[in-house]
């Protein structure tokens, strides 16, 4: 470092260039740096989708779902499997270790799935293309009167999607709400048994009739030309008129038999929005580790050029409903506006406590710097900034170094003459100016580096987090690391450049008033404790019992949740409820939500999407409802009393239907983690789905007592109206039919089945041909009985055979929702904690549960959610924090040679610990893993705080001063440098702690820690270290004369 020094004092005007150049860069950098609102802290999961038309849950489970989970099971680093099985959908989840990118996790997947047998009725798996956070555009499709939801969900097929696809960074677009389009052939059954013809006869007739072929090539003169028999239908008229037998030399035709119409799929989910109770609603997927920022001014761009370019009809517009880049910028504009504030308070406690403009510059530049070379590093590497990882940086403890520096150099020059100063001889001859502040810096390197040293192994417990947490605190703990290493250059380059360049040959050293001020209080204060040392061990005796009462009544939480600016609402209905009738409810809800002041609008998802990427049935409602900004709510409305305020309406509204209130990116971000729609829920395993039903009742009725529980759900799985068709093989072999001969007639009556598409003219649109029977003929139970089964005769002629004459058609009950996890079935019971803290409703739950409820042999419950990964968390820290002190005592035992020393500089630890614990208490605040990383952070401003007051006690002792004089000495000579670097951290995250703006959530527990145990720690130290260092310190007066620099020599700096 002394070749550093030297060369930035030589070189000044170059460094100063420097330090230009670096501010450039940095906001070059910045407008660079893509910016997240949240971290993905989900590992790699890769989601399975099998559709397949018409298959009950049960049948979904036992051929598509369990196939895929033991195709796909015991993959390397695979460490949990979902799945979800449904009506017509299979939903397998497989999530990863962090040792997998999801790109790999992706490939293992696909190796296994290249190797499954066939599925029944062609089903195909895919990939979902959907992730945690990765829902960043939403827009509803708008047309002009006459446009049918049809119309616009065709042009969001065919038109839109395609278009958004080829956005760099978007993976997909999943369509929600519309109708889908075909072309049906609606039998009239009478008619087909009039004709003696069969349902398979007449799939097969339109499948022939549409068909193209090519006759190779033939040559025309001295060009070849192209044969091409074209027999594709086109138009509605050619499936109208295709043939489908002769009867008595007349052609039967299908217009004969069935009317032909353009209908559509049948209807998995239904989109509202405000007033508009039909919508096309189509949310941009970005791809998986993408960068936001880029990707969602991409879909800006894009949606600006179909506006405006006619790729759209006359009057089909998109118009948005999302827009990830609002929360963005609230965040940004929210961390931003806390550390320019921060900066500057940083730069006015310096001044106040230093009374030199100059000095106050010169530590200020400090953070500028760091902070350039911090977001310069990010942007090389590739990284991304979030609220945390930038907003959670105290400046105050990023400039210690510098003040440190500053303070020496400032302090030797206006004694430059005094006993005890650098000498001013040094490798810059006779320029006296330059010799002190390069004297003055290189005794200060040691204890800057030690500094550093002490500040970087307070933060290891960052670097050693894993799981969900380590992706939401690991970006912090990078962000510290560059921030601080750009802060230990910027002390070792600029701050001398610039004291050479701002700082006059002499400068007077003046005691400001805020200093004069600090000195009276604490002079009295400090003799009287060291005159009556048994009343102040007591009352720290005292102190630290209320500390401790403190700590045991904060409640737990594992993450305050981050203000969104919006509310996500899930109502449950009835497991057996169909989409009409659900969806008149869901019309009613959106309208009540929609009448509350602070509600800017309401988009309402009820069902499923029709590619299946959301695993869920007619009962399941969501509402996404953006707020207006919180100035213009009502006054004294909060988040709480809304959410509450809308629950009492919806409940008195609408009694049996089940709420559950969170936040977008909250919502999906836990459903991911947790496998189960909602924050926090209980699985219960076990095989018998009725027995789990009942228990799961036993259990939620159990936390319905449990203060601070809300939104009680049970996932029912049972109750599902079943129209059950038993063949009787017996009867049916009499006409020489065999079960699949029968269930492929029912099949294709039903539920219809595909006799090829329609290619549209003019266009590459082309839409399924599905033949099916009229409603009229299957509509009931009654009627499906009284289907026929076409038998073929022994002269080829065919006889009609009613279906309740080979088999049993009756109404049952069966599964309509399975759940599986390490393949084995669980029903999960789902909640949310207001009102209370996280950690205190559960452990209460728990007991209550175990004292009240008895599981049936075989039954296990298993806690998932957020207490979950707070356990995890915990878990962790309780063996990184002891190794961290352990390093923290090595360092301190390796600079003062001595295990009293040692213990005597630890000891300040938990000085500063009350503080936070108590300013938590206070605010209301429970302890989450944000407020246990403000913890973190104290280990290492607080040690430096009492290795400077120990440090100078053992200087004077060496001096020859007595014992009972060199604490008191050393006590009110440190009391400014203490009183100065404790503000300094304090007031770096003090608008953090007070902020209240969306985005401020996540990183107030943690400024809230660091500004409550910085204020009251100075005041400990100063009172208590003394007093320790009397009792337990043995050093002892040396006789021999002090060298009049070993004072300025060994102090580790911070004045």
């Amino acid at each position: 470092m002394h070749k550093l020094i030297e060369f930035a004092l030589r070189q000044r005007v170059l460094v100063i260039l420097l330090l230009g150049t670096v501010l450039a860069g940095g906001f070059v950098a910045f407008q660079n740096l893509n910016i997240e609102a949240y971290p993905d802290p989900v590992p790699p999961m890769v989601d399975i989708v099998t559709q397949s038309d018409g298959m009950s849950a049960e049948e979904v489970e036992r051929y598509i779902t369990i196939p895929i989970e033991t195709q796909v099971s015991g993959l390397p680093n695979s460490r949990v499997m979902r799945t979800i099985s449904l009506y017509g959908l299979s939903d397998v989840k497989v999530q990863f270790t962090f040792d997998y990118s999801y790109e790999q996790a992706q490939q293992q997947i696909l190796n296994r799935l290249s190797q499954l047998p066939n599925l029944p009725n062609g089903a195909q798996p895919t990939i979902s293309p959907v992730s945690p956070i990765g829902e960043i555009y939403r827009y509803k499709l708008t047309g002009p009167p006459g446009y049918s939801v049809l119309d616009l969900k065709t042009l969001q097929d065919w038109v839109l999607q395609r278009r958004f696809r080829a956005i760099p960074g978007v993976i997909d677009v999943t369509g929600w709400g519309g109708k889908t389009k075909t072309y049906e052939v609606q039998i009239k059954f009478d008619k087909l048994v009039a004709y003696g013809l069969t349902l398979p006869q007449v799939i097969q007739a339109i499948n022939n009739a549409n068909i193209n072929v090519g006759g190779n090539t033939v040559d025309i003169g001295s060009q070849s030309a192209v044969i091409r028999g074209v027999g594709s239908i086109r138009t509605v008229d050619d499936v109208r008129n295709t043939m489908l037998t002769q009867t008595g030399g007349s052609a039967v035709l299908v217009k004969d038999i069935a009317d032909v119409i353009i209908s559509n799929q049948p209807r998995l989910g239904i989109a509202g929005k405000d007033d508009d109770n039909d919508i096309v609603q189509g949310i941009v997927l970005m791809r998986r580790g993408e960068k936001s920022m880029p990707t969602i001014l991409n879909v800006h761009a894009a949606v600006e050029q179909i506006n405006t370019s006619g790729v759209l009809p006359p009057g089909v517009k998109i118009e948005r409903i999302y827009d990830r880049k609002e929360l963005i910028d609230l965040t940004t504009h929210t961390v931003l506006h806390n550390m320019i504030v921060g900066i500057l308070l940083v730069f006015l406690i310096q001044w106040l406590f230093l009374g030199d403009l100059r000095s106050a510059i010169i530590v200020a530049t400090t953070i500028p710097f760091s902070l350039c070379i911090a977001i310069g590093i990010m942007v090389m590497r590739g990284e991304s900034a979030n609220l945390l990882s930038v907003g959670a940086i105290d400046f105050g403890l990023i400039v210690d170094a510098t003040v440190i520096m500053v303070e020496n150099i400032f302090r030797h020059l206006a004694h430059r003459s005094a006993p005890g100063s650098v000498d001013p001889a040094g490798p810059f001859g006779r320029n006296g100016k330059l010799n002190i502040i390069y004297g003055s810096a290189v005794s200060m390197s040691r204890a800057i580096l030690f500094s550093g040293a002490i500040i970087i192994a307070a933060f290891l417990p960052l670097f050693t987090l894993s799981g969900v947490e380590a992706h939401i605190f690991g970006p912090m703990a990078k962000t510290y690391a560059y921030a601080l290493a750009g802060g230990l250059f910027g002390t070792f380059l600029i701050s001398p450049a610039l004291s050479a360049l701002l700082l006059p040959e002499r400068v007077r050293e003046t005691e400001t008033w805020l200093v004069r001020t600090l000195d009276r209080i604490y002079r009295p204060l400090l003799r009287n404790a060291l005159d009556n040392p048994r009343r102040t061990a007591a009352t720290a005796v005292v102190l630290f019992g209320c500390a401790l009462a403190a700590g045991r009544g904060l409640g737990l939480e594992f993450l305050p949740k981050l203000e969104e600016g919006n509310l996500w609402i899930r109502a449950t209905m009835p497991a057996t409820i169909s989409l009409t009738e659900g969806n008149g409810y869901v019309n009613q809800i959106r309208a009540v939500i929609e009448a509350v002041p602070e509600v800017q609008s309401v988009v309402s998802q009820h069902g499923r999407p029709d590619d299946g990427t959301d695993a869920t049935g007619f009962f399941n409602a969501e509402f996404f409802a953006p707020l207006v900004p919180a100035g213009s709510w009502r006054p004294g409305m909060d988040k709480d009393k809304l959410t509450a305020e809308i629950l009492e309406r919806l409940q008195g509204r609408f009694p049996g239907i089940e709420f559950n209130f969170s936040q977008y990116l909250q919502d999906n971000v836990a459903e991911a983690v947790s496998g189960v729609k909602g924050e926090n829920s209980i699985k219960l395993f076990g095989n018998d789905l009725a027995v789990l039903t009942d228990t799961a009742n036993k259990i939620k009725a159990v936390l319905a007592t449990v203060p601070g529980i809300k939104d009680l759900s049970v996932f029912t799985s049972l109750g599902q109206p079943t129209i059950q068709i038993d063949v009787d093989r017996e009867r049916a072999s009499r006409y020489g039919l065999a079960p699949g001969d029968i269930n492929t007639a029912i099949h294709a009556a039903i539920g219809g089945q595909s006799a090829g598409d329609l290619y549209e003219n003019g266009s590459d649109r082309h839409f399924p041909i599905i033949v099916r029977l009229a409603p009229e003929f299957r509509q009931s139970a009654e009627a499906i009985r009284n289907l026929t089964i076409g038998v073929q005769g022994a002269n080829g002629s065919i006889s009609q055979i009613p279906l309740s004459d080979v088999a049993t058609v009756q109404l049952v009950t069966g599964a309509s929702y399975i759940y599986r996890e390490q393949q084995e079935r669980y029903l999960p019971i789902k909640f949310s904690v207001r009102d209370r803290d996280l950690g205190g409703a559960i452990e209460e739950a728990q007991r209550r549960i175990a004292e009240e409820v008895k599981l049936p042999p075989g039954m296990r419950l298993e806690w998932v959610g957020e207490f979950s990964n707070l356990k995890d968390a915990i878990a962790r820290l309780q063996v990184v924090v002891p190794l961290t002190l352990l390093l923290i005592a090595l360092l301190l035992y390796l600079n003062f040679s001595s295990l009293i020393d040692t213990f005597l500089a630890m000891s300040v630890i938990p000085m500063a610990l009350v503080g936070g614990v108590v300013t938590l208490f206070l605010t209301g605040t429970a302890f989450s893993v944000s407020a246990a990383m403000g913890f973190i952070a104290l280990f290492g401003i607080s040690v430096m705080e009492g290795v400077i007051l120990l440090t100078t006690f053992n200087a004077l002792i060496d001096e020859g001063v007595e014992r009972a004089e060199a604490i008191y000495e050393a006590a009110t000579i440190r009391m400014r440098p203490v009183m100065m670097t404790c503000v300094a951290a304090c007031v770096g995250l003090f608008p953090a702690a007070i902020s209240t703006g969306i985005g401020s959530q996540v990183q107030k527990p943690l400024a809230l820690v660091v500004v409550g145990g910085i204020l009251l720690a100075p005041i400990l130290i100063l009172i208590y270290l003394p007093l320790l260092i009397g009792f337990c310190s043995r050093r002892k007066p040396v006789t021999h004369e002090a060298d009049a620099a070993s004072l300025s020599q060994a102090q580790p700096g911070h004045m």
